[in-house]
């Protein structure tokens, strides 16, 4: 599947509105990465997720390090999916720094389970979501946990303020500001095109899954920063709408 390869200008729709004043690493990312979808330079895999689970054993001791903040949300099932997700676009992106785009990946949403649990499908769901409190929060939230286990496992100051500067904005940024950046936002929405991602996510948008495929097609394709993202998201997108029937069943 081949997506047309247009430049794009630094900004999306809305940044202004976010902050008045320049984002130079968001310009420079763009600058150097040009071409959107960023063509990858490595293996596309558009197999089935399920068949490629990211095993990693040097995660385990962060894996546990979090298992109370894997309880929110549906971390147990949305984190680890995003990683194996993350572990396809660095063999597909093999210039980026794998392992903060695995780290980063699998800590950005912890934040939600340091939040009131009540306001998250109330407002973190609804509306201009992205502008949300409740999302600053969560983002504010990750970056403390981050600071709290990552040090403990043998990672350098340095390495964990890089982390939190992708966990800060992960969600109520538009821009990514670093190829790591922008395959930790793909693989944080690649998941929900997948089977399992469907059938919570559309739970917390009160949608049927027709419904929200729908949405996956039309708001979150487009979305997706690198041709990576955007072939593995088409397959899984037909995959899913051929196994939930969601053609007849709307």
């Amino acid at each position: 599947m081949s997506t047309p390869k247009t430049p794009v200008a630094s900004a999306g729709p809305g940044e202004a509105e976010l902050s008045a004043e320049p984002d130079l690493q968001a310009e420079a990312f763009a600058a150097e990465y040009s071409v959107r979808p960023v063509p990858a330079a490595g293996p596309v895999d558009t197999t089935a997720i399920c068949s490629t689970p990211a095993a990693l054993e040097e995660l385990d001791g962060l894996w546990k390090a979090v298992v109370h903040e894997t309880r929110t949300r549906g971390n147990d099932i949305h984190l680890p999916i995003s990683l194996a997700y993350a572990e396809r676009l660095c063999r597909a992106y093999p210039d980026a720094d794998a392992e903060l785009v695995r780290v980063t990946t699998l800590l950005h949403d912890t934040g939600w389970a340091h939040v009131d649990e009540s306001r998250i499908i109330s407002e973190g769901f609804a509306g201009d979501w992205r502008k949300a409190a409740i999302r600053y929060e969560h983002e504010l939230q990750g970056c403390h946990v981050a600071r709290r286990v990552l040090p403990g496992l043998g990672y350098s100051p340095d390495f964990v303020e890089r982390a939190c500067e992708i966990i800060d904005g992960h969600d109520t940024r538009l821009v990514a500001r670093s190829l790591e950046d922008a395959l930790m936002r793909d693989a944080d929405r690649l998941w929900r095109f997948d089977r399992a991602g469907i059938a919570l996510a559309s739970s917390w948008f009160a949608m049927d899954p027709a419904t929200y495929t729908d949405r996956l097609a039309t708001e979150i394709v487009p979305e997706l920063i690198t041709q990576a993202a955007v072939e593995m998201a088409t397959a899984d997108l037909d995959r899913s709408n051929a196994l939930l029937k969601t053609a007849v069943i709307r």
